[in-house]
């Protein structure tokens, strides 16, 4: 069903949130995959190509190929790349980089969006340091999502850690959305806002968060390929991203992973279930 009045916000029941979840698996399952494949000297295509193996393995569809035209069934974002890098046989991987990626899967019908930054061998303290600011913005963000509480609190909690945390950029061109038979639904969910303003949150919904932080300025530009988009500055970039669902007993991460475990139960969520 939809929640009535502007913007038309898909709820979901117990029921479609558990498929939220199946789908949110396979995304999850197929993200510690390419955790774990990373490397130097791998080209970004090759991480697409085991990513679309590993989705269609599973019985899911790859979300990303033929979106809008997109070519790959990820997006590969390196270093100075912020979102939306097309895989290219051409970007080879380097020891000392970082690499966001970006996955979507459709299972049943139902769409799981998750976003890691990875480390390519050893980075420096400095880079490392981005990863876990963004990273931990984005939990402070989906702390939010209870009924009652406002989009607004989300853009909130997201940018007020992110400023807390020294000088990082929070890019504000792109953020996170709605999620469910569609992977970008109503509503747009910015990385700033006002907190106890905007709509809603109600039970039901189910949401994509996803921080994007930069070393120097949160300013953005697209390249002319249409979709990778950079820092303008060219320095390095984040990227997080979780699928939640809001429920009467807290967030729910549809796309938990293993690794998010213990951090899920010091946040106090409700349990995903492994």
């Amino acid at each position: 069903m939809f929640r009535k009045g502007e913007p038309a916000v898909q709820l979901k029941s117990e029921t479609e949130i558990a498929k939220m979840r199946a789908a949110g698996r396979v995304v999850a399952r197929t993200l510690d995959l390419l955790r774990s494949s990373v490397e130097p000297g791998m080209t970004t295509l090759d991480l697409d190509a085991i990513a679309e193996r590993s989705i269609r393995d599973s019985g899911a569809v790859p979300s990303f190929k033929g979106y809008h035209g997109f070519p790959g069934s990820i997006c590969a974002s390196v270093n100075e790349e912020v979102v939306h890098g097309i895989p290219r046989d051409t970007k080879v991987l380097e020891t000392g980089d970082i690499i966001s990626i970006d996955c979507g899967a459709i299972l049943d019908g139902w769409h799981g969006d998750s976003a890691i930054t990875v480390a390519v061998g050893e980075i420096s303290e400095a880079d490392q340091r981005l990863l876990e600011v963004c990273e931990e913005s984005m939990w402070q963000g989906i702390a939010q999502l209870r009924p009652g509480k406002r989009l607004g609190d989300i853009g909130h909690a997201v940018d007020s850690y992110i400023r807390s945390q020294s000088r990082y950029g929070n890019v504000q061109e792109y953020g996170g959305h709605g999620i469910g038979t569609e992977m970008h639904m109503e509503p747009h969910v910015l990385n700033h806002g006002r907190p106890g303003k905007g709509l809603r949150l109600t039970e039901g919904m189910c949401l994509a968060i996803e921080p994007m932080t930069n070393h120097g300025s949160r300013h953005v530009v697209q390249l002319e390929d249409g979709w990778t988009v950079v820092t303008r500055d060219g320095q390095r970039s984040a990227h997080f991203e979780h699928s939640v669902a809001i429920t009467a007993d807290g967030p729910l991460v549809l796309t938990a992973r293993e690794e998010n475990r213990a951090k899920i139960a010091e946040m106090g969520f409700a349990a995903p279930g492994f």
